[in-house]
């Protein structure tokens, strides 16, 4: 049997980087050898053109002669570019914000919400983001977009409504695992706002009025029943004491006096005019 040829392995996020064992070739050579010559020729003028400088936020993907230089980002600090057979792609690490617009969604329960959301994310594999998709950018807001809608459209209304943070954090899972072979890295998702129309925000608004006035209710009766247990008490206590009675009336007729400067009419009681009565008899 002839030698097979081993087949490398390539990583998952780094699958369209060519295998740097497959060389370069005689022509490369000899094009990266008159490269060099060029700058030793020109040399100190050339050296500003071979030398770029990479923010620290930054990293260069760079490529000579069409292939990837490295597997991993140069940078930050300066880099050496050769003329003519070396370009470089600057790729910004910072963190993004990606605002998803309002997205019709039509909910588990048939009702028809809008909802609007935002993403933060970031570069981790410069060489990923570059050699893996056209538009990282673009393909990750148009995903983001998908995303929601379709998480969105498996809940209720009142899931929606009621489990934000959990809906979000299924969306970030999603996200994150789709673009992992991009080089992004997800750091948060959060759903801004959810528009329902206006007849169901009335119907809402309805139905939480009339479970309010419900329990209003019932607190009253409650008032009311714990009201007349003590009035019972109390006039227990007031029928062992006639003149209990009698300085009640009293009282509440200071209560008054002092409350409105009128004419009040106030009815006495007949057993304290009897006793009045009995007392000028005797007198």
């Amino acid at each position: 049997m002839g030698p097979q040829r081993e087949t490398p392995k390539k990583n998952n996020t780094e699958h369209l980087i060519a295998d740097r064992r497959e060389g370069i070739g005689v022509c490369g050579w000899i094009l990266i050898s008159l490269s060099f010559l060029l700058v030793l020729i020109t040399f100190p003028i050339s050296i500003w053109a071979c030398i770029k400088v990479i923010r620290e936020y930054e990293r260069a993907v760079v490529f000579r002669l069409g292939r990837i230089l490295s597997k991993k980002a140069k940078g930050p600090g300066l880099i050496l570019i050769l003329p003519c057979t070396d370009t470089f792609i600057k790729v910004d690490l910072r963190t993004v914000t990606c605002n998803i617009p309002p997205q019709e969604i039509l909910t588990k329960d048939a009702v028809t919400t809008q909802v609007d959301g935002v993403v933060y994310y970031r570069i981790h594999s410069a060489v990923s983001a570059v050699a893996n998709i056209t538009d990282v950018h673009s393909a990750t807001f148009l995903l983001a977009q998908t995303t929601l809608r379709n998480v969105l459209g498996t809940q209720s209304l009142a899931q929606l409504l009621a489990g934000r943070e959990e809906i979000a954090h299924s969306i970030q899972a999603i996200l994150e695992s789709a673009t992992e072979q991009w080089g992004i890295k997800v750091a948060r998702v959060e759903i801004k706002d959810v528009r329902i129309p206006v007849a169901m925000q009335r119907a809402m608004a309805a139905k939480a009025e009339a479970a309010r006035e419900a329990r209003a209710k019932i607190v009253a009766a409650e008032g009311e029943m714990n009201a007349s247990k003590a009035l019972k008490q109390a006039s227990m206590v007031l029928a062992e004491s006639p003149a209990g009675l009698q300085l009640r009336y009293l009282q509440t007729l200071t209560t008054l006096a002092a409350e409105n400067n009128s004419t009040i009419v106030f009815p006495l009681p007949i057993n304290m005019l009897e006793s009045f009565g009995q007392k000028n008899r005797g007198g």
